[in-house]
């Protein structure tokens, strides 16, 4: 097996790009496509996937835009049953709007919650990145029906390890989080 290193630079470079503007601009994808678009220059890059991706691309936004309408106070009060249904939900609605606002709201144990909106958005094609791209690749994917009868053990893995998880480390919740204080006077007078 050959490495082509161009490649493997042009990665590393995306991934530097997506941190960087996370870190300075709060934006990745900027330094995505900005290290995209650097990465042309000096590795071959297939612009014919663009159209199909762009497609695929579309539907998670929309997505990911339905659900941070949602708003913090209608979802359900934290809990571990909250939490085995959030991963439900990830299956249905992006997972990344789902954990912004279940740490907004707080009060979730942390390991739970990465593992339901993690695992549980593998359960239906749309809940997941690599589900969108599969299916992008593979068009006969794009049927719920269809992945859930071919996929069925993913959701019962899901329920499995779920309960496993519980039962070996227990609900450990963190507590909810602090609203900012106006500073006080002390301080101000520093």
């Amino acid at each position: 097996m050959r490495v082509h290193w161009r490649r493997v630079w042009a990665v590393a470079l995306i991934l530097a790009g997506a941190i960087v503007t996370n870190v300075l601009l709060d934006f990745p994808a900027a330094g995505v496509w900005a290290a995209i678009l650097l990465a042309a220059l000096f590795t071959r890059t297939d612009w014919r996937v663009v159209p199909a991706a762009l497609k695929g691309s579309l539907f998670l936004l929309t997505l990911v835009l339905c659900a941070s309408l949602m708003p913090v106070n209608q979802l359900p009060v934290a809990s571990w049953p909250a939490t085995l249904g959030l991963g439900f939900l990830s299956a249905v609605f992006d997972n990344i709007p789902l954990t912004k606002l279940a740490l907004d709201q707080g009060g979730y144990d942390w390991g739970f919650l990465a593992y339901a909106v993690g695992f549980g958005g593998s359960m239906i094609w749309f809940g997941s990145s690599a589900g969108v791209a599969l299916s992008n690749i593979f068009p006969e994917a794009r049927t719920v029906s269809r992945w859930l009868w071919h996929g069925w053990h993913v959701a019962a893995a899901y329920v499995i390890g779920f309960f496993a998880l519980l039962w070996a480390m227990g609900w450990h919740p963190h507590e909810r989080p602090i609203a900012p204080q106006a500073p006080t006077a002390s301080v101000l007078e520093r």
